[in-house]
């Protein structure tokens, strides 16, 4: 297996990324680009599913975002889909014009927050072979109130205002935990948050703690109707217990979506990185991803 780092153009700025692939012997190889959820970053898990891909025959392309991680971008810790769905976009033209990539055989992948941002740009028509989508998030709006309810919200609102305050005076941004313990000012305060970070986090890990508070402000996905939009294969890996997002929500998108399919697994928001059942995720999006871009036969 080979690896290389990558960088790309996106928008005002760069993105780091790592491009993994069989050692030899292949040409025009498919390949999947990855990019995970809210504020996590490469060495989160992503390199480990990479490596699955490459070992069933892919490329892949996994990247950090602008603000995060490996890449450059102040202030750091700046969540905006706005411009992570430009990060897609520089993501996919590089891979695009890799020798060894086939274009026309391009898949995205992403885990929670991150899948909103794909399944927005297929439903506004971006082209890609497939869509792997685990942990899903369909309504950011719905997210939150699973995650802590209307109270929690409010307190995250608050904050937001002071960050976008403190961003009009030009001001250093007011940033808040992204995983913190039930009740906390915390984006993501769900009883599995604060353990399930700890066992995706290796040490010496670029991720931080903490985001610039306007991320509570801005507009959130709302896709539960709009993947009726998406034209390629999409596959939605959901996961009973997850406190983070609506397991319901990624069901009905799995319905609604013209070539969705679902595959359904016991555990939490972040069981697809545990040992246990981190192989039969990977073999289902394998199989998937053959059928998609490989034989043409998923759907």
């Amino acid at each position: 297996m080979a690896r290389e780092d990558v960088h790309f153009a996106s928008g005002d700025g760069r993105c780091a990324g790592r491009l993994f692939r069989p050692d030899a012997g292949k040409d025009a190889l498919p390949c999947v680009v990855m990019g995970s959820g809210f504020s996590c970053v490469r060495d989160q898990g992503l390199d480990a599913f990479a490596e699955r891909l490459v070992a069933a025959g892919f490329a892949a392309l996994a990247f950090d975002y602008r603000h995060w991680g490996e890449s450059p971008g102040e202030p750091r810790c700046l969540m905006d889909s706005a411009r992570q769905r430009e990060d897609w976009r520089g993501a996919l033209a590089c891979a695009h014009a890799i020798d060894a990539v086939d274009p026309a055989r391009v898949a995205m992948w992403s885990y929670s927050m991150g899948t909103g941002h794909i399944q927005a740009l297929a439903a506004e028509g971006v082209e890609v072979g497939a869509l792997v989508c685990v942990a899903p998030l369909l309504s950011g709006r719905r997210s939150l109130l699973h995650i802590g309810g209307p109270g929690h919200m409010a307190r995250l609102t608050v904050a937001g205002v002071r960050d976008s305050t403190r961003r009009l005076r030009g001001a250093a941004p007011y940033r808040i935990p992204v995983a913190g313990e039930p009740g906390s000012l915390a984006v993501i305060n769900s009883p599995d948050t604060v353990p399930g970070f700890a066992a995706i986090t290796p040490s010496g890990s670029t991720w931080r703690n903490e985001v610039c508070a306007r991320v509570a402000v801005a507009p959130p996905y709302g896709l539960t109707r709009k993947v009726s939009r998406i034209s390629c294969p999409a596959l939605y890996l959901v996961f009973e217990d997850d406190d983070v997002n609506p397991p319901k929500l990624a069901r009905r998108a799995a319905e609604r979506a013209p070539l969705g399919e679902l595959r359904e697994y016991p555990g939490g928001h972040f069981a697809p990185f545990d040992n246990a059942i981190f192989n039969q995720v990977a073999a289902d999006q394998v199989d998937f991803l053959n059928r998609a871009l490989v034989n043409g036969t998923s759907g």
